[in-house]
């Protein structure tokens, strides 16, 4: 039996002539792509690849599975070099180059789903301190508010740290396509409020929203309330004012319960201290700050086997860190899904361009939806 220093040293020999090889078979792609660049080719040639990965496969024996991971990769690689050389994402280019960099914020209306105090309105104020918060009765008709132009931005909440992803806005966001253009991570502190006249032991129900009511879930089943969802947490709070039952409480801000005159009969309910929700913006026309330092895309994925994988694969190579990644079933289309991507990046990056514009010509239904800066 070799010992380990032998071993490693016939590694360390296979690993340069690995690194050679690869070295070549990349200048032979970048001669694939100049051809394809002269000849109007065009750079995704799936049946070929196909070929060669189920080669690669058969002739990999025991390591077959791994060796075709192996290739997957490289041509990954070489495709990503062939999409630079062609010049590829010419129309998403024009889009990010026309972009101006500075959002109007002065003297505009923007629309947000609930009632004063709700944490939509406490979002908006946050953003636009110098705009008009208009309220919307369902996240659908902020979008809609902003499609019609009534209003010059949406703040709409996607994801909170307890609760996870509010679906209903990004299928949304999948529908519309609008920019975003902004972002705010918004601490979320809950109270428990009732009538000035309750006390914590009279209560017997919590009226909230729905996510509001998973973030303080600990909390309801350690006090054996029964929980009754609305459509907002502010409006738990004015309804619980309406209402007059001494035995219901909403879980609300504590602005909202000022703002409707609500008693506080507990403080920080929420299970989790850190308890934060990521509001984004959204506007049909494209800003991109300087600083921007967040970018989102949506699109879906070609029927190739291991395509996600692929394409994970792109932002690996490139450092790129993932934020976020979610997907949403696609209506009417069976077991199909669009997806939704956050990562840290600026499009001015020479790498984050070319990203994509590789992806931007190879994915299906693909959508640049903004480079932004998220606030915390």
């Amino acid at each position: 039996m070799r010992n380990l220093g032998e071993i490693r040293t016939d590694i360390d020999r296979i690993d340069n002539e690995i690194i050679r090889l690869f070295k070549e078979r990349m200048d032979c792609a970048k001669e694939v792509g100049i051809y394809k660049q002269a000849n109007n080719i065009s750079v995704l040639n799936q049946d070929r690849e196909n070929e060669i990965l189920d080669a690669v496969e058969a002739k990999g024996g025991e390591y077959g599975s791994h060796a075709r991971l192996l290739y997957s990769n490289i041509m990954e690689l070489s495709r990503a070099l062939q999409y630079n050389i062609v010049g590829s994402g010419k129309a998403l280019k024009a889009v990010i180059a026309n972009a101006e960099s500075t959002l109007p914020s002065d003297n505009i209306k923007v629309g947000y789903q609930g009632i004063k105090g709700a944490n939509g309105h406490e979002a908006t104020i946050r953003l636009f301190p110098n705009g008009s918060a208009v309220n919307y009765k369902t996240f659908a008709d902020v979008f809609e508010a902003v499609d019609k132009g009534e209003i010059t931005y949406g703040v709409l909440p996607v994801e909170n740290s307890t609760a996870g992803s509010v679906s209903s806005v990004y299928d949304l966001i999948l529908q519309h396509r609008f920019y975003i253009v902004g972002a705010l991570d918004l601490p979320i502190d809950y109270c428990l409020a009732g009538l000035k006249q309750s006390e914590l032991s009279d209560i017997e129900k919590v009226w909230s929203h729905p996510q509001s009511i998973s973030q303080c879930a600990n909390y309801i089943a350690r006090n054996n309330f029964d929980s009754t969802p609305c459509s907002n947490t502010a409006i738990a709070a004015r309804d619980t004012a309406i209402e007059k039952r001494l035995n219901v409480a909403a879980i609300c801000s504590y602005k909202a319960a000022d703002e409707y005159g609500l008693k506080i009969l507990d403080n920080h309910i929420q299970d989790n201290d850190l308890n934060t929700t990521r509001f984004i913006v959204i506007s049909k026309n494209l800003y991109i700050p300087e600083n921007a330092n967040k970018i989102s895309l949506c699109f879906s994925l070609p029927h190739v086997t291991g395509s996600l994988y692929s394409l994970l694969c792109r932002f690996n190579s490139l450092g790129l860190n993932l934020t976020k990644i979610e997907s949403r079933p696609i209506k009417d289309e069976g077991f199909e899904y669009l997806f939704y991507l956050d990562f840290s990046g600026n499009v001015h990056s020479e790498n984050v361009i070319a990203l994509l514009s590789q992806l931007s010509e190879e994915m299906p239904e693909f959508s640049f939806l903004g480079n932004y800066c998220e606030t915390v």
